[in-house]
């Protein structure tokens, strides 16, 4: 299967262009550069995975952009935070990077016959504006 028919690879490319248009003005390049990479690392991972021939090559690049999708779900609290992206925006965005990273958890699954990480529960707030 081509990774541009993957659900998830759409999912994870849109989120990719909504995270970039939401933080097209600011002015802090540093975070700007740093967001941009975890969201397109997420798209360009599972299709990386999915070119490779076998299933823990693959499940090792869904791994990645599953890491990727923690890490843009951490940038974007921050940004919510400090008033870079809008709060609604940014919850818009952490729930369809929780989805993507759910999709992939289960596309792990089915590669690796199991999925390594265990949830962590840090009963965390959400971010005030």
């Amino acid at each position: 299967m081509k990774f541009e028919q993957l659900d998830v690879w759409k999912r994870a490319s849109r989120l990719a262009c909504n995270t970039y248009k939401a933080i097209t003005k600011c002015k802090d390049f540093g975070f700007k550069e740093q967001v941009t990479r975890a969201a397109i690392s997420i798209p360009s991972n599972i299709a990386e995975g999915v070119e490779r021939d076998s299933q823990a090559d693959q499940a090792r690049f869904l791994y990645y952009a599953k890491g990727s999708a923690g890490e843009l779900v951490t940038q974007i609290y921050i940004g919510i935070e400090v008033g870079i992206i809008e709060k609604s925006l940014g919850l818009e965005l952490i729930s369809e990077a929780r989805e993507v990273a759910a999709m992939l958890a289960s596309l792990i699954k089915i590669r690796k016959g199991y999925i390594k990480d265990v949830e962590a529960n840090y009963n965390i707030e959400e971010p005030r504006t």
